[in-house]
């Protein structure tokens, strides 16, 4: 594959997932975007509820499935090793748009918060957006959305494994990134049925995604390294008592992204 071809498309995945990420914000919030998860054509709650959730379903096998180490190793045999990140964050793009478009609304209203607490819970939900982009730059970003891959394969060097660090956010919990998403799809001043479904189902799949799939693989993939990590540091919920980690167990633990995928 044609190395400038390669850095195209890492970008262009990349800035489809930006816009989507982007969207997402204004989508859970319910502002300032034409199609969001409060409003849309109507159905009748069986129907609605099958949908969403088949919605959600797709997104969930896509992204799991896809950043299995066994689909890897199978896919990277039909695509360039260079661009198997990159399409995999676009194909999740892809998945969120669909569910975006798709989305059936569920208005009844299951708590309405007005003055004060309005603008409180939109700031938290804010905060957890932003915590969740933090965490990615707390790790490797670029790494993580594919341009390091294709910025590599461009200049024809070899991609060195970085160690995983850490540091800040990741002596805390295990996993901020996912933190960030639980605040942000719960912090709302005007909860919905709609709303209700999604943030339950997303905190379902977090969960046990990030327990039975990610952490099984950073298990088999550092070992007692990262069985040591997971003592000194809670998986996703802090502990007020907690210190940070233990530098033996946290300081590194070698290249990974603890449920970045």
């Amino acid at each position: 594959m044609s190395r400038l071809l390669a850095l195209l498309y890492g970008a262009i995945a990349y800035a489809i997932f930006l816009a989507t990420f982007l969207y997402a914000v204004a989508f859970v919030a319910g502002v300032g975007v034409p199609k969001h998860i409060d409003n849309g054509p109507l159905a009748a709650w069986p129907v609605a509820i099958a949908i969403d959730l088949a919605l959600l379903g797709l997104f969930a096998v896509q992204h799991s499935g896809m950043a299995r180490p066994g689909f890897k190793r199978w896919w990277t045999r039909l695509i360039p090793q260079a661009i198997e990140r990159s399409t995999y964050v676009l194909v999740s793009s892809l998945a969120l748009l669909l569910l975006y478009w798709q989305w059936r609304p569920l208005p009844t209203v299951v708590w309405d918060v007005r003055g004060a607490g309005y603008w409180g819970l939109y700031a938290v939900s804010a905060m957890g957006w932003l915590l969740l982009l933090t965490s990615t730059f707390l790790i490797n970003h670029f790494d993580l959305f594919g341009l390091r891959q294709v910025w590599a394969y461009a200049r024809d060097r070899r991609l060195v494994d970085q160690p995983f660090v850490a540091r800040a956010l990741y002596r805390i919990v295990r996993h901020p990134l996912m933190l960030g998403f639980l605040i942000a799809f719960w912090a709302t001043p005007h909860m919905t049925a709609g709303h209700l479904l999604f943030a339950a189902v997303t905190t379902s799949y977090i969960l046990v995604a990030v327990k039975f799939l990610e952490e099984r693989d950073l298990i088999a993939q550092h070992g007692d390294a990262y069985r040591a990590y997971q003592r000194e540091v809670p998986m996703i919920v802090p502990r007020p008592w907690h210190r940070g980690g233990d530098a033996a167990a946290t300081d590194v633990i070698g290249q990974g992204r603890p449920a970045a995928r």
